[in-house]
């Protein structure tokens, strides 16, 4: 049968999708067993064995992820931070790695704590310089982790400039695609190796499911060294929250255009007020990343942070005010949540004092900028 060439929406809704051959339900079934029957010398009699090794639910996932971001491969975990930690793991002893000097704190901590255990060294980078990119890699680097938009400052790299430093370099580009997800970007056709997703995010889209992904552009060593490494050690998706994510899958293009509607609109208002000293938001033309971000981008996200004038006592009385938003962690839920950085990140933060993240979600815009005009009022 000739393959479909398929909009991207279209396949959010049917990768994963296909009906039950036994049934004809157009609903995924969820195949919850932990074992599998297989013949007297192990051999799989249905093509699986044990929940760890593989699952039917947990397959149609991997499928629809990596249709999504234009992978050849995808592998999910049990958690974004499990995605990230068993792709570094998999790295030689000795390797060098370049992070983001603006990254998710479970990074900054995975890198700090852990990977030097395993003889894997750090270094931190302004990703947004692509001098800077240049001069690590000159150095020797490994492997480069992009996360654009960053969190919580949105800084934007430009993921083709990065691509071609790193491959002439022999090194491996690895880009978080959590804030944007493959519906707004996609980093493999900007020339990136693996994209690493938090599942929790945007493509479970309803707060209720916890999981990670890796898509990998080639079927290659490294997929496959990945891929055993976590069979061993176990961080797998259990098959209902595969099956709660991949519900999530068929929505998120419709989600996402909503998100990014209410954050736009948002993000204007919040440029405008005076209690505002600063609104990260790559939407925003006097966003220092604007035009890297309108070039790879399809739009510019559900995410944005500010940075209040008055500092730590401003951002917290300002949160405290909100009603609509939720002062908790987490994002891309259809809820409006917002979150003082510096205080959830540990003995030592790096976020701004006065730095407020916000998720806007699906209510009405008009509702939303209400509540944070009376907020900062």
């Amino acid at each position: 049968m000739k393959k479909l060439n398929l909009h991207q929406h279209t396949l959010a809704v049917h990768a994963g999708g296909e009906s039950d051959p036994e049934t004809g339900a157009v609903v995924a079934p969820i195949h919850l067993a932990t074992t599998f029957r297989h013949g007297p010398a192990g051999e799989r009699v249905g093509g699986y064995e044990y929940q760890r090794e593989g699952n039917p639910t947990n397959d149609r996932l991997c499928n629809a992820i990596a249709a999504l971001e234009g992978g050849a491969r995808a592998l999910t975990f049990a958690s974004g931070m499990a995605a990230i930690s068993n792709l570094l793991e998999s790295l030689p002893a000795g390797s060098r790695i370049a992070i983001p000097d603006d990254c998710y704190t479970g990074l900054r901590i995975l890198a700090a704590e852990f990977l030097p255990q395993r003889a894997i060294k750090v270094v931190t980078v302004n990703m947004a310089n692509t001098d800077a990119v240049q001069a690590a890699c000159a150095e020797g680097i490994d492997l480069i982790w992009v996360e654009t938009p960053s969190n919580p400052r949105m800084t934007i790299s430009d993921i083709a400039a990065i691509a071609g430093i790193a491959h002439a370099h022999g090194t491996l580009l690895v880009c978080d695609n959590t804030f944007a997800s493959p519906v707004l970007q996609q980093p493999l056709a900007l020339g990136a190796d693996v994209v690493m997703h938090s599942t929790t995010k945007y493509f479970g889209g309803h707060s209720d499911v916890l999981g990670g992904a890796l898509v990998f552009a080639r079927a290659d060593e490294l997929h496959d060294r990945v891929a055993h490494r976590v069979h061993v050690t176990g961080a797998t998706l259990a098959p209902f929250s595969a099956w709660l994510t991949l519900r999530g899958c068929r929505s998120l293009p419709a989600r996402m255009a909503m998100h990014c509607a209410n954050a736009r609109a948002v993000s204007e208002f919040l440029s405008g007020h005076p209690a505002v000293e600063r609104v990260n938001y790559p939407g925003l033309p006097k966003h220092p990343g604007h035009d890297v971000a309108r070039r790879q981008m399809r739009d510019f996200g559900g995410m944005l942070s500010i940075e209040l004038r008055g500092g730590k006592t401003a951002a917290l009385a300002m949160a405290g005010r909100l009603r609509l938003f939720t002062n908790a962690t987490s994002l891309g839920g259809c809820e409006s949540l917002i979150e003082h950085r510096a205080s959830v990140e540990g003995n030592d933060p790096v976020s701004p004092a006065n730095l407020l993240r916000l998720s806007v979600g699906l209510e009405h815009v008009d509702d939303l900028i209400a509540d944070l005009e009376a907020a900062l009022s």
